[in-house]
């Protein structure tokens, strides 16, 4: 006979162990279920630390969900005696035009947030930065960088201590909805019923969802760690994390934390399809020649000696806007993936509304933008 849960979610990345711990933490008997070790690096959330900005370029109605997942980061550090948000700054640098400098300013004026518009004199001023004559930036004092790994870490075992059942290394094979209106998931250890389950496995949301690969495409990102010159500089008591756009691409990067180098990510726009299933993570030799490039011309304090890559995923959808919805037809089933990239900031807010969805079928955030039904 199958084991029955109130919820079952598939997936304990970032919202995935979040949604376990909200779940729990409201007394609802929550099983999750993980295909690798908890806190593996075969996914999205691996490589020490994710970029937390409140002035969202990307859309300022993102802005009310990142300031609550601001809190909630906050607030989970405290509980575990162990931060997990690390208020250093956040730097967005752009060419003056492209837009993204201008959206983020416009996020910040709508929302009242605290914000320095600089150009790029005041930048290199301030930071150690070689940019274009056009580049500009407008910093928020009150973003930051998320302990990524650590956060999964802390919401597993929170979500342990008020009473849910955690799985590692063990998959998820199917689904299929029950005659009561819940749920049978099978696993290649056994099968679970439930009421609801919430679906949050990043790359493989199409092998658990045939209808939406059409909408999802899974690519490849590179992270690189780099022996600065004067480590000083980068230092997080006065150096912030930071998006550039360059000609070179799309970068972001974070003051030194946990490891000795400098850490970059490769151009955003840059990634190579990639199959999730391929057993190792093998870095893009083409992302580490664009990292060398960002370096040496943008940020040449920093292009020391390759001190370690690693490879990620994004799974992205048309518009780069996340998937959070009930499955048409399914309403028993919510779907919290992909995130294009750009997600993990928001998983603490994102674990809480699925939590919320889960519960009473409705969330305190207005999640419409994030429909499936855009696809259709």
């Amino acid at each position: 006979m199958s084991k029955t849960f109130d919820v079952i979610v598939a997936g304990i990345g970032g919202m995935g162990s979040t949604a376990c711990y909200q779940l729990a933490k409201r007394g609802v008997r929550v099983l999750g279920l993980e295909k690798f070790e908890i806190g593996h690096a075969m996914g999205s959330s691996h490589g020490l630390t994710r970029i937390l900005r409140l002035a969202y370029f990307e859309g300022e109605a993102y802005v009310p969900l990142v300031q609550r997942a601001r809190e909630l980061w906050i607030e989970t550090g405290k509980l575990t005696g162990e931060p997990l948000f690390f208020e250093v700054g956040a730097l967005d640098i752009a060419h003056e035009g492209s837009g993204i400098v201008e959206k983020a300013l416009e996020a910040s004026q709508a929302h009242g947030l605290e914000h320095e518009l600089l150009d790029r004199d005041a930048i290199e001023a301030r930071y150690p930065f070689t940019l274009d004559r056009n580049h500009v930036g407008l910093y928020q004092p009150q973003s930051g960088f998320v302990a990524s790994e650590r956060a999964i870490l802390a919401h597993t075992a929170l979500a342990l201590h008020h009473g849910a059942e955690i799985h590692g290394c063990e998959a998820m094979l199917g689904w299929e909805p029950t005659a009561g209106g819940g749920v049978r998931v099978t696993t290649d250890r056994g099968s679970y019923e439930a009421g609801r389950l919430i679906l949050s496995p990043g790359a493989w949301i199409g092998e658990l969802v045939p209808t939406l690969k059409p909408s999802t495409e899974v690519v490849l990102q590179t992270l690189g760690w780099f022996a600065p010159a004067r480590p000083s500089l980068f230092d997080l008591s006065h150096f912030p994390v930071f998006t550039l756009e360059a000609d070179e691409g799309h970068f972001y990067g974070f003051p030194l934390w946990q490891h000795p180098g400098f850490k970059l990510g490769s151009p955003h726009y840059g990634g190579e399809a990639y199959d999730p299933d391929t057993p190792s993570r093998e870095p893009s030799p083409r992302h580490r020649e664009q990292l060398r490039a960002c370096l040496a011309k943008h940020i040449p304090g920093a292009n020391g000696d390759l001190l370690g890559l690693k490879a990620c995923m994004y799974t992205m959808t048309p518009d780069e806007h996340f998937i959070i919805d009930t499955l048409p037809g399914h309403e028993q089933v919510i779907v919290a993936s992909p995130c294009s990239g750009h997600g993990y900031k928001f998983a603490s807010a994102v674990g809480e509304a699925l939590a919320e969805l889960a519960t009473t079928g409705s969330s305190r955030f207005d999640l419409g933008m994030f429909g499936l039904s855009r696809f259709s």
